[in-house]
């Protein structure tokens, strides 16, 4: 049930911020990116932190508006505490919440704060749920925030292929968006900085992370998506748009039938 919020989400992030015209080119782009690596479905604590982290990225997108500003600044940060829960490192996402407060509102000192205040919160409701359910909420914390930096998990050739094709991809439309944001508009500006900061927050949780598995790639598919899916809006050639369509529907079926 989770996968179709995920895909509601994204399509909302893109359409209601500005971000993408009326198509479905960001879910399109989404389900592609979600076919390389099969092994997400079985990994529910991965799924749900970046359910949170979905819903953060979604506020702080629409902090531009400058409408309701610390409302939307506390709420990215609870949900990014409460994606740290099911994947400790997915905290690093709190960075955007403070590139955020940059870009937008932060003359009001009070903004700075409020990412402390939502921590106080979700250390309350974590610290009664360990109460409530009888287990050590130090120890649960302690077993989790630990990082390894190596990159050896692949238990077959296909795993390795999977990520190194995905990492091709994705340099592609990183690349992409990187030269051509200065002949965007200007108002969609800090909202494409925030999707690129954010892709390259979800690369270092990927490294960072104790436990690795191309799972974890999950994080960076959001952000991945949206910038394809500008890249194709962006470039108006209709032959270079169907060979980008057509080899990344290519690789992602043969990535994700290869590891069935």
């Amino acid at each position: 049930m989770l996968y179709f919020g995920f895909f509601f989400m994204i399509n909302f992030i893109v359409k209601k911020n500005g971000l993408s015209k009326d198509n479905g080119y960001a879910i399109l782009f989404y389900l592609l990116f979600i076919l390389f690596f099969p092994t997400i479905f079985n990994n529910s604590n991965i799924i749900y932190a970046n359910f949170f982290i979905l819903l953060a990225l979604r506020r702080l997108i629409s902090l531009q508006s400058l409408k309701a500003s610390k409302e939307k600044i506390f709420d990215a940060a609870f949900w990014i505490f409460i994606a740290s829960l099911f994947q400790f490192w997915s905290i690093l996402f709190l960075i955007l919440v403070y590139i955020s407060i940059v870009f937008h509102v932060s003359r009001d000192y009070r903004n700075w704060v409020l990412p402390f205040i939502a921590l106080l919160a979700v250390t309350i409701l974590f610290y009664m749920t360990s109460l409530i359910l009888n287990f050590d909420a130090v120890a649960f914390i302690q077993e989790r925030a630990v990082f390894d930096f190596r990159i050896d998990y692949f238990k077959n050739n296909y795993e390795n292929a999977a990520l190194s094709i995905y990492t091709a991809v994705a340099l592609f439309f990183v690349t992409s968006m990187l030269m051509t944001l200065s002949n965007r508009p200007q108002i969609v500006h800090s909202s494409y900085k925030k999707i690129v900061a954010c892709f390259f927050i979800a690369v270092f949780v990927f490294i960072i992370s104790p436990n690795k598995s191309n799972d974890l790639l999950l994080f960076s598919i959001a952000p991945l998506s949206i910038m394809a899916t500008s890249h194709v809006e962006y470039m108006q050639q209709k032959l270079n748009n169907e060979i980008v369509y057509y080899t990344l529907i290519v690789c992602s079926l043969f990535t994700f039938f290869s590891q069935l």
